[in-house]
């Protein structure tokens, strides 16, 4: 009996992983978030940051980021301190699953970034 309702478990699970949560950048903020490609596997999806824009929480599994142009921004850094992230067009880096969102950007310049969401 195990062994014939292993395979739709796995389905299932599979299936269950694809489907986009209530927190979907897509869903929530369209106006940042561009599908790019997807399969059961991998999602690639094009951000542009810009200036004073609000971003919705929203949630991201684990990814890949590269970077289409060369970008800056100030992030809080969790103690009431703020610090300047710079990337190089090109610049890939890894990010784990994070839920974030809901403070304006503080950017100095339109950032573009490709996202390969892990699924």
């Amino acid at each position: 009996m195990i062994s014939r309702a292993l395979p739709l478990l796995l389905l299932s699970a599979v299936v269950a992983a694809a489907v986009p949560t209530p927190l979907d950048p897509l869903k929530v903020a369209p106006h940042i978030y561009e599908l790019e490609f997807e399969n059961e596997r991998v999602r690639v999806l094009k951000q542009t940051i810009r200036h004073g824009e609000t971003s919705p929480v929203h949630a991201h599994p684990d990814r890949v980021m590269v970077y289409l142009q060369s970008c800056a921004w100030l992030e809080d850094d969790g103690q009431g301190d703020e610090r300047m992230r710079l990337y190089k067009i090109g610049e890939a880096v890894w990010a784990p699953a994070e839920t974030h969102g809901g403070a304006a950007m503080d950017v100095a310049q339109e950032c573009l970034v490709l996202e390969i969401e892990l699924l």
